[in-house]
């Protein structure tokens, strides 16, 4: 009778031993009832009884009991291959103590083999046993086969997944004491100490790799990391430095760069993207970074050329270029050119909001059957793009200027999606223009309740009640609460500036709104800003506010509109 082959082996011990329970088992030949004969002196029928029930129970996907099987087998005959297996079908079962058991009886039967002691210390680690691994780590150190800076990389990997982070150091800083001119041990030291909360000794461990091997690329990536629990500076001011003495270090370049541009230094970041560049000519991502930087700094020719160039050079999304590309046109009123970038979208993750962006522009050109239709033919794929037409196809609608229409579409949202906290919003600021203040306060007020976080709901109901009603206490009561959850909003400061205006209450007025056009240079804050001053007598630095708003934003409703009214 042809026996079945017995099950492939479950789980591959890579030669970190590392003791984790792989996704999915390579397929290999298993063990032959020759060797299971050969390994007990002879083919038992009890053996292979155990040997067959372990086979079926494994095809069959009920892996405890092969398990537990195997294990039993390992025992019983005592030979190092029915170990290994035993040992791999109880860590793919998650049988830990099976396992454990195999383990220790492999490496007992197979002294001499890597695979039997890493997989046991890895094992001995992932239950806490620290103190019983130490001396097989020790061991490891010294009898690896390999450079002992490979190993200390080794040991921090095996020893990473341990919950009690301290004792790990603990037994890092043990293990590294004997390795003092090792730079891996300290960088494994300061890995552990990292992990551990220890920041100050992970930092000091970093600068001894350092200085054992001076300009580590991959060690002051790492510092600047620990550094950035003292804040963005000192990851800064460390980086600056290092670069200073390795300037070909385009790693920490790269990452220098992105944390200027986090940071908000914009022109800092692209001087950095401009030296990646020079060093290396043609990467559509340093192309792609520097774009979104000019974009940032409203430098737009230099943005679209660079972002050009990114799609010419093949960046590896094409389609999150093309949506930049085609916002840049949009916002400088091309808007035939903005359309052909939306167009060129038609696959990845881009397509749903391409089709938004089309719908948009289209409506800007006039062409707001035509839009309206093409958000008609587009399928939700979920509640969040449901909720995104109901929004576009009202945008479009306020595009035409139908206030009502957008009003209507809003409505029939909330009808299909009850309390959806962005219609909801929407609604409210819709029913303003067609003059429904009770719906408004209504749609806000029931946001609130949903959402007590949203500040711009307290902030948009504050200012209404400011700007339409008599309530101006109550408006400034809101808006303190909005200023409370968002203390440096622009725009929940410029309400705040513009209720304490209508309180008659100037000089505080004026601080706001100085502190939220600081904050954003927005039309509609240097309308206000200019009114409240013009009031107060300060007529010159009102025009002054005016004029130079309306050089940047030369078609803001508002800013003309006041002009008008004070400047006739």
């Amino acid at each position: 009778m042809k026996l079945i082959t017995l099950l492939a082996p479950l789980v591959a011990l890579a030669t970190c031993a590392c003791a984790q329970t792989p996704k999915s088992a390579p397929m290999s030949e298993g063990l032959s009832p020759t060797a299971v004969q050969s390994a007990a002196g002879g083919l038992t029928p009890d053996i292979l009884n155990q040997f067959l029930l372990a086979e079926i129970a494994g095809q069959r996907g009920e892996l405890k009991l092969a398990a537990d099987a195997y294990v039993d087998l390992a025992y019983k005959t005592r030979d190092a291959r029915i170990a290994r297996r035993a040992t791999e079908v109880a860590l793919y079962s998650r049988q830990t103590n099976q396992a454990m058991r195999a383990a220790k009886l492999w490496l007992e039967l197979e002294p001499d083999s890597v695979k039997a002691r890493q997989t046991w210390v890895s094992m001995l680690v992932s239950v806490g046993r620290l103190n019983d691994a130490k001396p097989y780590l020790q061991e490891m150190l010294q009898q690896s086969g390999r450079p002992v800076g490979e190993t200390f990389v080794q040991l921090h990997s095996m020893l990473s997944r341990n919950k009690d982070k301290r004792a790990v150091l603990d037994l890092m800083v043990e293990l590294a004491g004997a390795y003092a001119s090792v730079p891996e041990a300290h960088l494994a030291v300061a890995q552990s100490a990292w992990q551990a909360g220890q920041m100050d000794q992970a930092s000091q461990s970093l600068d001894t790799a350092l200085r054992l091997r001076p300009g580590w690329e991959a060690v002051a990536l790492f510092k600047g990391k620990v550094l950035a629990a003292k804040g963005d500076d000192a990851v800064l001011d460390y980086w600056r430095d290092y670069l200073s003495q390795n300037p070909a270090s385009s790693q920490v370049r790269m990452s220098y760069a992105q944390q200027l541009a986090r940071s908000g230094k914009f022109p800092e970041a692209r001087a950095e993207f401009e030296l990646l560049m020079q060093a290396t000519p043609g990467n559509p991502e340093i192309y792609a970074a520097i774009g979104l930087l000019a974009m940032q700094m409203n430098d737009l020719e230099s943005a679209e050329k660079s972002l050009r160039l990114a799609v010419d050079h093949g960046h590896p999304d094409p389609g999150a270029i093309r949506m930049y590309l085609g916002q840049l046109d949009e916002g400088r009123r091309r808007y035939e050119a903005a359309l052909g970038w939306f167009r060129a979208i038609q696959d990845g993750k881009q397509v749903f909001e391409a089709r938004m962006r089309e719908a948009v522009v289209l409506a800007k050109l006039g062409r707001v059957s035509e839009a309206l239709g093409l958000l008609k033919g587009i399928q939700a794929a979920d509640e969040g793009e449901q909720v995104a037409l109901y929004q576009n196809e009202a945008q479009v609608l306020r595009e035409a200027r139908d206030h009502a229409g957008a009003y209507a579409a809003l409505e029939r949202g909330l009808k299909a999606l009850p309390d959806n906290p962005e219609l909801l919003y929407d609604r409210a600021m819709a029913a303003e223009k067609v003059n429904r203040l009770d719906v408004l306060e209504r749609d806000l007020r029931r946001l609130i309740e949903l959402r007590p976080e949203h500040a711009h709901a307290y902030n948009a109901l504050g200012y209404t009640l400011a700007d339409r009603t008599g309530r101006i206490d109550e408006a400034i009561t809101l808006l303190g609460k909005a200023l409370a959850l968002a203390p440096e909003d622009p725009f929940i400061l410029d309400s705040m500036g513009w209720a304490l205006y209508k309180a008659r209450r100037l000089d505080e007025s004026i601080g706001y709104l100085r502190r939220a056009l600081r904050g954003r240079d927005d039309p509609e804050i240097a309308a206000h800003l200019g009114e409240v001053l013009w009031h107060r007598g300060d007529r010159d630095e009102a025009r002054q506010i005016w004029q130079g708003s309306l050089k940047t934003h030369p078609d803001n409703e508002s800013l003309r509109e006041i002009l008008s009214r004070f400047q006739p």
